[in-house]
């Protein structure tokens, strides 16, 4: 197939891609093995990522808890009468600091799901006792903001460079009832608008740098687009809102809604950013070590910043739990990019890792996402961007039993592929002549100089 490049039109400079560190940072106590698993995903020779999802956990009381995986009891650093403990949360903080030395990380973000317990109706940070109810009470909104924001500007003085913080996470989801199993916290249209304002006047009050970033929506469903009509609505959040994000879900097997959404936010968004800020398979039904997941998470990368137009691209988490992801076939469905036993004794990388690989060791922050006008398929997708060189990178994701060839139409005197499939990972090969072909379940990064 012809492959469109010679007027290829820019749609984004991309900022880079990136995970979250949250609940498995705060289970690393060995130092060697949290650089193990920094170096993975962000040092330069695992996925070099730039953006670090940092979670400020709401705390918790033993005698008024309802979790019971032990992953999911974040440590607060502040302590129940109002005064802050920075000695909390301490090997999640390390690992932060060991991807911040790498050099990689320029965009760090403090994210919330949900407010200190204290603020909260039932004491706890996994919802109210019914769905869909906003277990933060309006007279605590202010109180949540100056907590959050007094966290991060403590870490801004201890040198961190903490840019954003995102006091909302998946609005509309239930959160709460008589099962739970995570932090969340649920809120109306106009309880996020309230909230954030809230956050924005005592930005304002403290002449403060940081920025709000969110309300990491959900599902890219109307209520995303109400989120941000009712945002967008007050001069002040905007002045403070720098990153509109929302997550990727709902949508796998609907490219339509991610061309339409992307369409809308093309017309509407007017933030200096619009981020791509979560995603994993949901539900997982490809296990750990299966080249499915890997070709599914490639897709979704390559469609959310071509067809949705996102600036940038996080995968939900870098490491989740292998223990109790095993099913009675006795494969794993977690959904890390790689997956650890719940001490850490041991880990491994699962093969969703080079997915993201495939993307974020070779579209450096600054290359452009390029409209080359084609038509995806869930057989064969196909995205192409621009590097800062200015070489031309197509990134193939072949779903099919087939193999495909593409012939770009540009002229190039090098065209290096690196491709994955079920056998080999990053394998790198020269290609000879126009015509390229990528094997049958496989992912081919191209590289046209």
């Amino acid at each position: 197939m012809k492959i469109n490049l010679s007027d290829a039109k820019k749609i984004k400079k991309l900022k880079g891609f990136g995970t979250s560190a949250c609940w498995w940072s705060p289970q690393i106590s060995d130092d060697e093995t949290a650089q193990k698993v920094v170096d993975l995903l962000y040092g330069d020779d695992g996925l070099k990522l730039n953006i670090y999802r940092y979670n400020v956990g709401g705390g918790y009381e033993d005698d008024n808890l309802r979790m019971a995986n032990p992953w999911r009891k974040v440590e607060s650093f502040m302590e129940k009468d109002g005064t802050y403990n920075w000695n909390m949360d301490k090997n999640a903080v390390n690992v932060m600091n060991k991807a911040l030395k790498t050099g990689n990380v320029d965009t760090l973000i403090f994210f919330v799901n949900s407010p200190h317990y204290s603020y909260t109706v039932s004491g706890q940070t996994s919802g109210g006792f019914t769905e869909h109810f906003s277990n933060l009470s309006k007279e605590h909104y202010n109180d949540f903001a100056c907590c959050l924001i007094d966290i991060a500007e403590h870490f801004i003085a201890e040198g961190y460079p903490v840019k954003y913080i995102s006091p909302i996470n998946e609005p509309q989801w239930k959160w709460g009832g008589d099962y739970v199993w995570q932090e969340g916290c649920h809120y109306e249209p106009d309880e996020v608008f309230d909230c954030f304002l809230a956050f924005a006047k005592e930005l304002k009050k403290r002449n403060s740098p940081l920025k709000l970033y969110g309300p990491e929506s959900g599902d890219i469903s109307e209520l995303t687009k109400k989120y941000y009509s009712l945002l967008s609505s007050n001069k002040l959040i905007m002045e403070y809102l720098d990153v509109f994000a929302y997550h990727s879900y709902g949508s796998d097997n609907n490219i339509e809604n991610k061309i339409e959404f992307g369409k809308w936010a093309k017309r509407n968004v007017k933030t200096p950013r619009f981020d791509m800020s979560e995603w994993c398979e949901l539900p997982c039904k490809n296990d750990t070590k299966s080249i499915e997941s890997t070709l599914i998470m490639a897709r979704i990368i390559g469609e959310d910043l071509v067809y949705s137009g996102a600036d940038s691209w996080t995968s939900w988490v870098g490491v989740n739990q292998w223990d109790g992801a095993v099913r009675e076939n006795g494969k794993c469905y977690s959904d890390g990019l790689l997956v650890a036993k719940d001490d850490f004794s041991d880990f491994y990388t699962a093969m969703r890792y080079y997915a993201v690989a495939h993307f974020s060791k070779y579209l450096p922050k600054g290359s452009y996402s390029l409209d080359i006008k084609y038509n995806t398929s869930r057989g064969f997708s196909l995205f192409a961007f621009e590097g800062t060189s200015k070489e031309k990178i197509l990134i193939a994701v072949n779903f099919s039993k087939q193999k495909r060839v593409i012939e770009p139409d540009i002229k190039f005197k090098s065209a290096k592929m690196i491709s994955t499939d079920s056998e080999n990972q990053l394998k790198e090969t020269e290609c000879e002549g126009k015509k390229i072909a990528v094997a049958p379940m496989s992912i081919a990064t191209i590289i046209l100089r």
